[in-house]
């Protein structure tokens, strides 16, 4: 994906960059290949991405986070480097497979003590979904997440980049960029770009249901963990107070923060910020 831009060839030698310093995992979770790579050392973070996404939607987070964690970012099943289910793309049995999947790739990965979870957008949904099946869960964090039920404050239609090529495909990701994930322009940069791009070009997983479903408030309601949640106040997929207040459940271990200034890949367009509030919440006692 590099070419004759300066600023596409920085962005693609940052990601080779941090790709190479990963150590890789290939999991066989339930007959699915799924890929994993981690950084660092300590308790372990289990990052998810969200949908059409993949690793490298905590590539602004990886760097900061594992000088505290043992960072551990997979490509869920059917996105990214991961397979795909033998399953029709609308069967209702994916999201258990997910799930499964998930739980069984944590379980080779950090067969024993404490870890930490955090998910974001479609990732955040099934991050609180999956909290509950993970005993030695200590505790989790929930960026711009979905699954709240909640109304929306989509800006303008999506461009369907899959009917364009060549600069009208790129023009049509920028265009996604800025009506969806981010708040800025300016944030739509080449880093931002070479991550959409390359992440939407191998999504396989319809995530859509589920993001915009309710599951997560069900997949809460018992959980007793503490839990931290973070929306950009120009977050589309949300109204960030309301559904910060809907998923609290009344629980008193549970915070949330609204982030200035950012849209809904509020852990990209404030990278500091984010990683600043996540390397102090899951290092509280």
């Amino acid at each position: 994906m590099t070419g004759t831009n300066p600023a596409l060839e920085q962005a693609a030698a940052l990601i080779r960059d941090l790709d190479q310093q990963a150590l890789r995992h290939t999991l066989d979770v339930g007959g699915c290949r799924m890929a994993s790579r981690e950084w660092g050392q300590g308790t372990p973070l289990v990052l998810l991405h969200g949908g059409h996404g993949s690793w490298m939607h905590w590539v602004r987070n990886i760097g900061k986070l594992s000088r505290h964690f043992r960072v551990i970012a997979p490509d869920l099943p059917g996105f990214g480097d991961s397979d795909d289910f033998a399953l029709d793309p609308h069967d209702p049995g994916r999201l258990e497979h997910l799930l499964t999947c998930l739980r069984l790739g944590v379980e080779q990965l950090v067969p024993a003590g404490p870890l930490h979870l955090a998910g974001f957008s479609f990732g955040g949904a099934t991050a609180g979904m999956l909290a509950p099946r993970l005993p030695n869960l200590q505790r989790l964090a929930l960026m711009g997440c979905g699954g709240h039920g909640g109304p929306r404050r989509d800006k303008e239609p999506l461009l369907n980049w899959r009917t364009v090529s060549g600069a009208a495909r790129q023009a049509a990701y920028r265009q996604n960029l800025q009506a969806f994930m981010l708040s800025d322009p300016a944030a739509a940069n080449a880093l931002a770009l070479q991550v959409h791009a390359w992440s939407c070009e191998r999504t396989r997983f319809r995530s859509k249901g589920v993001s915009r479903g309710t599951m997560l408030l069900d997949a809460l309601k018992d959980f007793d963990k503490p839990v931290f949640m973070a929306w950009g106040e120009d977050d589309v997929t949300a109204v960030p107070e309301e559904a910060a207040k809907t998923l609290t459940q009344g629980k008193a271990s549970r915070d949330w923060t609204i982030i200035a200034r950012a849209g809904h890949w509020v852990q990209f367009e404030k990278a500091d910020e984010i990683n600043t509030l996540l390397i102090s919440w899951f290092n509280a006692s």
